[in-house]
């Protein structure tokens, strides 16, 4: 078989475990195919509707919201794997979340109904909760 039919293989066989975004797909092809080949199939794929970075997109922030992560977080990975932001705004906008409630049932599910018992408690949930991707505004309905 040709080395375009082995990258495809390749490529068909990540796709095949889950969703993966073009730069994803690129980087991990990368490791055994030239990367003029690995172009080219991807965009035949992309072209075959085999891959797609829209489908990516909602299936990682369907992942993430499982994982109560918040927006500022989703956002920072899929722009690591190289996805255009806008196809996220338009996801939200196509698929309104409530990151109120997803933080609310983080906050119930990890401290329950127990308020932060001083300023250091209160500090430690922030940061967590930061760290998860919720902004202040998000934190501050939970918290105080």
């Amino acid at each position: 078989m040709s080395e375009g039919g082995d990258i495809r293989r390749a490529a068909m066989n990540l796709l095949a475990r889950r969703e993966h975004s073009q730069q994803e797909l690129r980087e991990k092809l990368q490791r055994r195919f030239a990367p003029e080949l690995i172009d080219t199939e991807i965009s035949r794929l992309a072209d075959e509707s085999l891959q797609s970075d829209q489908r990516f997109v909602e299936s990682f922030v369907r992942s993430r919201l499982s994982k109560y992560q918040g927006p500022a977080r989703i956002r920072g990975e899929l722009r690591q794997r190289g996805v255009d932001e806008q196809l996220y705004d338009q996801m939200l906008a196509d698929n309104p979340v409530d990151w109120f409630s997803l933080l609310a049932e983080l906050n119930q599910k990890k401290y329950g109904e127990q308020p932060p018992l001083d300023a250091a408690e209160k500090a430690r949930r922030i940061r967590f909760f930061q760290y998860r991707g919720f902004n202040f505004e998000q934190i501050n309905t939970v918290v105080d």
